[in-house]
């Protein structure tokens, strides 16, 4: 494993639960402790983890992580999603885009679409796409979560109503083959079965740290959803969930 997949896959680990033991950590990557000390003093020195006596604690770790160090997680793959969505999204078109950080990279790659209606609750993505080739973008007002700049609330919520868009692209922190689509807040959950309704197809990108995980709000049913971008091939139960409900699975 290269330092940097190592560095990823520890920061993938301390996502779930934020801490961890060294010793467990250097058994889960198949490395000697030493071996993860050093890629630890790299991550401490770069502002993601603290180290202790015998574990790390993920910096600014809490019931979501901070946008900025989701960004952070599996950057390769999320700009693959976000570059296989973007190419099935025409010039032209209407969407929804959330507040995710794998959503944050699907704007990134939609910078060179024109004449696009974006609809967002997103600082981010607004940010990104507006003034930007005949674009059109609508951002949700209502108070700014602190940690990832999404917008959220009641007037945030009818604002959005008001719109039909024909793409809604949403993101996911769990998916497994009990429960389907997860996410940790649910006031996000609430506004993502908004766009579902206000939306002809929607899409969730998500790479697959995200699969075989738990997160205590389900979004809806799998059946809501039409298609999965992600950069691996489900296997097992959680495939079948997902052939079941009909979700199509692309992968980048």
């Amino acid at each position: 494993m290269l330092q940097t997949q190592r560095e990823r896959a520890i920061l993938e680990r301390l996502m779930h639960s934020g801490s961890a033991r060294i010793a467990d950590l250097a058994e889960a990557l198949s490395v000697s402790e030493e071996t993860v000390r050093r890629s630890l003093k790299r991550l401490e020195a770069l502002g993601s983890v603290t180290r202790v006596h015998g574990g790390v604690h993920l910096r600014d770790w809490g019931a979501e992580p901070s946008f900025a160090l989701r960004l952070r997680v599996s950057p390769d793959a999320k700009r693959r999603i976000a570059a296989r969505l973007a190419g099935l999204i025409e010039h032209g078109a209407s969407l929804f885009l959330d507040v995710g950080s794998t959503t944050a990279f699907v704007a990134q790659a939609l910078r060179d679409h024109h004449d696009l209606l974006v609809v967002t609750n997103s600082l981010a993505v607004a940010q990104t796409l507006s003034g930007r080739g005949g674009n059109r973008v609508f951002m949700a007002g209502g108070e700014l979560r602190p940690h990832d700049g999404g917008a959220f609330g009641a007037d945030a919520l009818a604002f959005v109503r008001q719109f039909r868009v024909h793409h809604a692209i949403l993101s996911a922190v769990a998916l497994d083959a009990r429960t389907g689509f997860m996410l940790n807040d649910l006031r996000e959950a609430e506004f993502s079965r908004a766009i579902i309704d206000c939306a002809d197809l929607t899409t969730i990108a998500a790479d697959a740290t995200k699969f075989n995980q738990s997160a205590p709000v389900r979004i809806a049913p799998p059946e809501s959803f039409h298609r999965l971008v992600t950069d691996t091939e489900p296997e097992g139960a959680l495939a079948a969930l997902l052939a079941s409900a009909g979700v199509e699975i692309i992968l980048a």
